[in-house]
C-alpha cells in the first residue's frame, strides 16, 4: 500500500480519531491544533453506541469506559406535568442491540482517550493553520508563523470556524440559530430524591427553543444538565463563557418541580450561542477535505456533533485504504458521497428538534457502522 503524508488540522474529536485510524494503515499523520494544550474545559459529551461501536475498533473504548457512565434509558418528559412520553431502554439492551452502549464522559477524558492511543509529537500544539493551497501532487498548509509545510492529503478538522473550509471554498459564516445553550455539572448528591438520575432524560418544552436534558457522568457521581433559551442580538463567542444561574432559574420557573430541582442543584452555569449552516454539496476539493464540525456544524439536540465527527473519520479513512496518491481525490468523493446524505440529514432533524420527542425509531441514528457502511 502507499504511505501518505497527512495533515490534520484540528486536535478534537474527530481530528484525533481520523489520526488514530489513518495511523493503523501506516500513514504518517501530524495534527496541527492552535491550543496549547488540551485543558478541562468544554461541554460534556453524549456518546451514542453509533459512535461507541466506531471507537470501541479504534481501540480507545476500554479506557473510555474507565471514567464514562452508562445511562440505563434514554427518556422523554413534558415540561409542565412530567409525563413520560417515550422510554427508550439503554446500557445492555443498547449494546445487545447495536453493538455497544452509551457512554457519557467529560469531553476532557474522551480527548485524553483519544491523545493516549497518539504518539509523542503527533500533535503540534500551538499552531494555528491560516491557509491551504494544491498543485496536482500536493496540498499545502501555511501557518500563521508564515512557514509552509506540504502533505499527499490534508483534513480539515477544526471546527465551526475552519480555515480550511475557509481556503476550499471562500469565507461563510455560521448562521445563529437565536439560541442560547446553558450547561452546568453537580454532585449527584445535590440531586435529593430527583428520578431517574441514572438515565438520559430530556424534558420537552411548550416551545422549541425551551429544553432541559440532563445525563449522568463519571459512573454516576456527577450529574450534568444542559437547557436552551431564545435570545436576541449575541455577539459573544466561546463555549464557556459565564452564565448567570439565576437568570437560567427564572426562564424555566414554569417547568415541572423536578425539572426545576435540577436548576437548583447547580451552583454555577455556562453558557454559550448555537450555530449552524446549511448542509454543503461538497467537502473536497483536490486532495483536501473536511470532516466534523468543518463539514457539519448542528445543533446539540440529537446529541450527535461529536458521534458525527468520529463516524466521520472512521468513513475516511476507509475511503482512503490502499488507494495510491493520484486516487486520492476520488477517494475523497467516495467519503463524502457516503457521509454527506447522513450528516444532512441529521443537521435537519436536529434543528428541527422532534426526535424521540414520542416513540420514534433510534435504529437510524444508533444502528450506523461506520467501519462496515457502504462505500460508493
Amino acid at each position: 500500500m502507499t504511505a501518505f503524508s497527512i495533515a490534520i488540522c484540528g486536535g478534537g474529536v474527530g481530528g484525533m480519531a481520523a489520526a488514530i485510524a489513518l495511523r493503523a494503515q501506516g500513514h504518517e499523520v501530524t495534527i496541527y491544533e492552535q491550543a496549547p494544550r488540551f485543558g478541562r474545559v468544554g461541554a460534556d459529551v453524549n456518546l451514542t453506541p453509533n459512535a461507541v461501536h466506531a471507537l470501541d475498533r479504534l481501540g480507545v473504548g476500554e479506557k473510555l469506559r474507565e471514567n464514562a457512565a452508562r445511562p440505563t434509558h434514554r427518556i422523554s418528559r413534558t415540561w409542565d406535568t412530567g409525563e413520560e412520553t417515550s422510554r427508550l431502554p439503554m446500557s445492555t439492551e443498547a449494546e445487545s442491540r447495536y453493538g455497544a452502549p452509551q457512554l457519557t464522559i467529560h469531553r476532557a477524558d474522551l480527548l485524553g482517550a483519544l491523545e493516549e492511543k497518539l504518539p509523542e509529537g503527533v500533535i503540534r500544539f500551538g499552531t494555528r493553520v491560516t491557509g491551504i493551497t494544491q498543485d496536482a501532487g500536493k496540498a499545502h498548509v501555511r501557518f500563521d508563523d508564515g512557514q509552509q509545510e506540504s502533505f499527499d492529503l490534508v483534513i480539515g478538522a477544526d471546527g465551526i470556524h475552519s480555515a480550511v473550509r475557509n481556503a476550499l471554498f471562500g469565507p461563510d459564516a455560521p448562521k445563529f440559530t437565536g439560541l442560547v445553550s446553558w450547561r452546568a455539572v453537580f454532585p449527584r448528591e445535590r440531586a435529593g430524591d430527583i428520578r431517574d438520575l441514572d438515565a438520559f432524560t430530556k424534558w420537552w418544552g411548550p416551545t422549541p427553543d425551551r429544553q432541559i436534558v440532563t445525563f449522568p457522568l463519571t459512573h454516576g457521581a456527577e450529574i450534568f444538565v444542559f437547557a436552551t433559551n431564545a435570545q436576541e442580538g449575541w455577539t459573544e463567542e466561546g463555549w464557556t463563557l459565564p452564565g448567570d444561574i439565576e437568570e437560567l432559574r427564572a426562564a424555566y420557573a414554569d417547568f415541572h418541580p423536578e425539572a426545576r430541582a435540577l436548576l437548583n442543584a447547580c451552583d454555577s452555569v455556562t453558557r454559550s450561542a448555537l450555530h449552524v449552516r446549511e448542509p454543503m454539496e461538497h467537502w473536497s476539493v483536490g486532495r483536501v477535505t473536511l470532516l466534523g464540525d468543518a463539514a457539519h456544524p448542528m445543533v446539540p439536540f440529537m446529541a450527535q456533533g461529536a458521534c458525527m465527527a468520529i463516524e466521520d473519520a472512521v468513513v475516511l479513512a476507509r475511503a482512503v485504504e490502499g488507494c495510491t496518491s493520484a486516487d486520492l481525490p476520488a477517494a475523497l468523493q467516495r467519503y463524502e458521497n457516503a457521509r454527506i446524505p447522513r450528516t444532512a440529514e441529521i443537521q435537519r432533524s436536529s434543528l428541527a428538534n422532534e426526535w424521540l420527542k414520542s416513540k420514534g425509531n433510534a435504529d437510524w441514528v444508533y444502528g450506523y457502522h461506520a467501519w462496515s457502511a457502504e462505500l460508493a
